[in-house]
């Protein structure tokens, strides 16, 4: 593409960020500032327009009690873009909302974006396309087990084998790395989101009272769990009877949760025994030392590090900050971009460039 000296003049004054574009929160880095921007990737758009009415914060709280020409909705879909327009509206938003300090006009910032590592090159694309047309003057994508290694602070550079388990709302991403490289990885659609639904689906089937992801998602944090509790707790749960249509309220114990979770929490434990089946020995060896990281909102589910330390023999450890984990890996390629831009992915690095 011809030079162009706006775009080059806009470039030199805009801020270089890193996002985790998730399918449950969009987190945005600044390069020497951290993150700045932790919001639900939740976008409000009028249905006969398609234009967006609220994004973030403000539009999950629109779920579920919107009137009928406005539809809330996550544009991202087990890890990838389900909805291409209003990614790119979500993305501009996010851009625009790291400038408002700045005297640039027109952003045009370097972006770099995790990516879960079984997607496929056209929804790779994708992501690279909803950037530049939200305003980046250079897309790049890092895999986000990559990504949660670098911000966890695993040796991924050195000769010994680390292990990630990065688990957010659409994907579970588990990567075996060693000297910078991938040796082993997974990707499957079994994360936060599918565990919502399980426990909607069993409050359905056990009282005929049908609940909203939302309530099921507080009563995950709150009494779910993967290992048995110390002491078991109970939670009130409100949603609407099947059998009458009338309101009603029931009372959830954390082994009931437990119950409703079982089934993903054992896809979970299975895909990392796959991974850890196809390892060299000597990666094992090392994993035997180090442990298993867990990273994602996935990591903050009560009970997690010890079920799987049980079921696998390795010791399992959450990072610190887990849901951050993707975000700060992006923001250190960032700082360190002529060491760790080696760790990029995907598109020729030569296609994204915009100048």
């Amino acid at each position: 593409m011809a030079f162009n000296p706006l775009n080059w003049l806009l470039g030199l004054f805009s801020l270089d960020i890193g996002i985790d574009l998730g399918t449950a929160n969009t987190l945005v880095h600044v390069r020497g500032k951290g993150i700045v921007i932790n919001e639900p990737s939740w976008v409000a758009v009028d249905k006969r327009s398609r234009q967006p009415l609220a994004i973030g914060l403000q539009a999950k709280e629109m779920v579920g009690r919107t009137s009928g020409s406005i539809s809330v909705m996550r544009p991202l879909r087990d890890g990838v873009i389900a909805e291409f327009d209003i990614t790119e509206a979500m993305l501009e938003y996010f851009i625009g909302k790291v400038h408002e300090q700045s005297v640039v006009p027109l952003p045009r910032p370097r972006v770099v974006i995790g990516i879960p590592c079984g997607v496929t090159e056209v929804e790779k694309r994708a992501v690279f396309d909803a950037a530049i047309s939200a305003g980046a003057r250079e897309a790049l994508l890092i895999e986000e087990p990559t990504a949660a290694a670098l911000g966890a602070g695993l040796p991924i550079s050195e000769t010994r084998g680390s292990m990630v388990v990065d688990i957010g709302g659409g994907t579970t991403e588990v990567a075996i790395l060693s000297m910078g490289g991938v040796v082993v990885s997974r990707s499957l659609r079994v994360a936060g989101d599918e565990m919502d639904q399980d426990i909607v689906q069993y409050v359905r089937n056990k009282y005929n009272v049908l609940i909203g992801e939302r309530i099921a998602e507080q009563v995950k944090w709150q009494i779910g769990s993967a290992f048995p509790l110390p002491v078991e707790k109970t939670m009130e749960v409100r949603g609407r009877n099947l059998v009458t249509g009338l309101p009603e309220s029931i009372e959830i114990s954390s082994v009931e949760v437990r119950e409703a979770l079982s089934q993903s929490v054992l896809v979970i434990v299975d895909t990392i025994k796959d991974a850890l089946d196809e390892a060299p020995p000597e990666i094992i060896a090392d994993l035997m030392d180090i442990g298993i990281c867990l990273a994602g909102g996935g990591a903050l589910l009560q009970g997690l590090p010890e079920r799987l330390s049980d079921e696998l023999n390795l010791r399992v450890w959450a990072a610190e900050d887990p849901l951050t984990c993707v975000c700060r890996g992006t923001g250190m390629v960032l700082e360190d971009f002529s060491h760790l831009s080696r760790y990029l992915v995907g598109l020729e690095r030569g296609s994204t460039r915009h100048s």
